[in-house]
C-alpha cells in the first residue's frame, strides 16, 4: 500500500512540474530585460518634474538645509567623491526625475536601475533610504541645479 501511495505521489508531482510542450518560448522577455529595453533615464518612480526657470530660491534654500542635515556626510558639492559621488555636474548628466527617484526611491533603484547599479559598483557603498519626501527631494534638486551653476561659475 505504501508503494502505491508513493507512486501516485511520484506521479503527481511529476505531472504537477512537468511543462506543456507544445507552448513557444520563443517571443516571451522577461520583466527585467523589458526594463532594460524601455530605460528612459529617469529611473523608477517619479515620471515627470517640472523645472523652474529661474530657480526658486525659497526651494534651494529648503534643499540646502535638507542636503546639511542628510546628504553631506556622503556627498561632496564639488566633482570629489566621498563615499558617494560628488554632486558638480549631475544635472548635465542625469535627468531631474532620475535624481528625484535616487533620492526617494533608492532601494528599488539600486535593485533595478542599471545606472544605480553602475554606481553602487563604484562606490561599494549602498546609499541608504534616508525617508526624503518627494516634496524635500524638489527641494534637493532644485539645490542641485542652483550648485551646478555655482559650480560653473567657479570654473
Amino acid at each position: 500500500m505504501k508503494k502505491l501511495l508513493m507512486v501516485m505521489l511520484l506521479g503527481v508531482f511529476v505531472w504537477a512540474c512537468g511543462g506543456d510542450a507544445s507552448k513557444s518560448e520563443g517571443s516571451y522577455t522577461r520583466p527585467a530585460e523589458k526594463a532594460e529595453k524601455m530605460d528612459d533615464g529617469k529611473g523608477i518612480g517619479v515620471t515627470n518634474v517640472k523645472l523652474n526657470v529661474p530657480l526658486n530660491q525659497e526651494m534651494v534654500a529648503n534643499g540646502k538645509a535638507i542636503y546639511e542635515l542628510k546628504c553631506a556626510a556622503c556627498h561632496r558639492l564639488s566633482a570629489k567623491r566621498v563615499v558617494g559621488p560628488g554632486w558638480a555636474g549631475l544635472t548635465d548628466k542625469r535627468k531631474p526625475e532620475w535624481i528625484m527617484n535616487m533620492i526617494t526611491n533608492v532601494d528599488v533603484m539600486l535593485e533595478k536601475d542599471p545606472v544605480a547599479q553602475k554606481l553602487l559598483e563604484e562606490c561599494l557603498t549602498r546609499m541608504p533610504n534616508q525617508n526624503v519626501t518627494e516634496s524635500d527631494a524638489r527641494d534637493i534638486l532644485e539645490f542641485i541645479y542652483q550648485n551646478d551653476i555655482d559650480q560653473k561659475a567657479k570654473g
